[in-house]
């Protein structure tokens, strides 16, 4: 942070979104200067640190933004030791923007009255100074709405700002988006901060994930001579059920069935298939990260494949998530059914093969074949299921009737956050009723 402490920053001060006030906030030596270039004071009140005003807020063009109050706060009674101005105006998303971008052109359009030479406000400054007042989560939330609110993706193309942020699963979906245009010397910084993303990604959904898929895989293979540690009680007593002795009150086991006992073969093949439409940047994170956990599994075969209007098997690059997801360009169309067919073209024992298909399932391709082909699959025993997202971002917004259409098929369609994907893939390789998973916990499937 030394390097900026001299920077003059601005923010939002108050929560995004509707309310009765939004109050925009500058801090830095410049202050004072941004103050006298934007706020005109009503009337002949004199501005005086502390004193809250009545007046109007301008743009660097001379165009009045709104009626509004606003108090300059010189140093050092101010609670950062700078000089501070807050611009307390109407409440609503539009007017905040408008100002903080009239803040951002000050400088740039010479309009700076009260002296030469005044910096703009600094977003990188900002995004690393909240890093020390907020925590975590609250940081993530206020960086993710800077970037879509006041369009600042053009700002991650500088080293300085990409070594502010904190990194989280948005600020790489964002430099996934932008990999195209980001400069060769920003390139090597961007690939720090993913590399630090995906590391902290693994270090926590790692050994769930391995946890539940190794034990699913142990349990969905019948013992019939397990040892005592492997033996599976409750299918046991189901099968020896017929032999309750009621004189002594117990169960005489004439056939014990315990847990498969670890294997290096393949048992499972599974196919993560992708839609890489920009709404879905989120669940490409998360999807890359546990194809490489199930990659590393001998006992799993693993395949990942992304799509729009193309296909892409990036099934190699599993074993390097960063690689994989520089090698991801998010947006354009969407061809469902042609990602499929390729998928259906990699499938060797359908019985043994769980596709999961992660779309909202808008699909650009033709719908008709694509149920064709899903039912196929259905028929021959792989074990299909889509998930409209995987992330934390909440419902998504999805194509309901073709979700409709697919449960009429017998395949479930839901979103999945990070923390249930294991217990979802240990339900499937255990041949479980997905849906009946869903409903346990507490997901809503759609109906056919």
């Amino acid at each position: 942070m030394l390097a900026y402490q001299n920077d003059t920053i601005a923010a939002l001060a108050t929560p995004p979104g509707r309310g009765g006030i939004a109050i925009v906030r500058v801090s830095g030596e410049n202050a004072r200067a941004y103050f006298e270039a934007l706020f005109r004071p009503a009337g002949r009140q004199r501005v005086e640190s502390h004193r809250l005003l009545y007046g109007h807020l301008y743009d660097a063009d001379g165009a009045m933004l709104d009626e509004c109050m606003a108090v300059l706060m010189l140093a050092p009674r101010t609670y950062t030791r700078e000089d501070v101005a807050e611009f307390h105006l109407h409440g609503g998303d539009q007017i905040a923007r408008e100002a903080l971008a009239a803040l951002y052109e000050a400088d740039s359009r010479h309009s700076l009255r009260g002296g030469s030479g005044a910096s703009s406000p600094r977003v990188a400054r900002w995004l690393g100074d909240i890093r020390r007042f907020f925590p975590s989560s609250v940081v993530q939330v206020m960086q993710k709405d800077a970037f879509e609110r006041l369009n600042l993706h053009s700002m991650l193309l500088q080293p300085e700002m990409l070594e502010s942020v904190q990194p989280d699963v948005n600020l790489v979906s964002t430099l996934m988006s932008l990999r195209g245009i980001i400069p060769e010397k920003t390139k090597e910084t961007a690939r720090l901060v993913v590399r630090k993303v995906v590391d902290a990604l693994m270090k926590q959904l790692e050994e769930p994930m391995r946890t539940a898929v190794s034990g699913a895989l142990n349990r969905a293979v019948r013992n019939r001579r397990p040892r005592h540690a492997e033996i599976d009680w409750n299918r046991t007593i189901r099968a020896n059920l017929k032999h309750w002795q009621q004189e002594y009150k117990t169960i005489v086991p004439e056939t014990l069935i315990g847990y498969g006992r670890k294997s290096q073969r393949v048992q499972r093949e599974i196919i993560l298939c992708i839609d890489q439409s920009g709404s879905m940047a989120s669940s490409v994170v998360y999807s890359s990260i546990f194809g490489a956990v199930m990659a590393s599994m001998p006992a799993v075969k693993t395949h990942l494949v992304v799509f729009d209007t193309a296909v892409v098997d990036m099934t190699e690059q599993l074993d390097d998530p960063v690689d994989l997801l520089f090698g991801v360009q998010l947006g354009g169309g969407t061809d469902i059914n042609r990602a499929v067919g390729y998928c259906q073209s990699l499938i060797r024992d359908p019985r043994n093969t769980i596709l999961v298909l992660i779309s909202d399932l808008y699909e650009g391709g033709v719908e008709k074949n694509l149920l064709q082909r899903a039912n196929e699959l259905v028929q021959s025993g792989v074990q299909v299921i889509t998930l409209l997202s995987l992330s934390n971002e909440g419902t998504p917004f999805y194509d309901k009737a073709l979700a409709a259409k697919l449960a009429g098929l017998g395949i479930p369609s839901f979103a999945c956050t990070p923390d249930l994907f294991p217990g979802m893939m240990a339900a499937a390789i255990r041949k479980e009723d997905v849906n009946l998973w869903a409903a346990k916990q507490g997901i809503v499937v759609p109906k056919g």
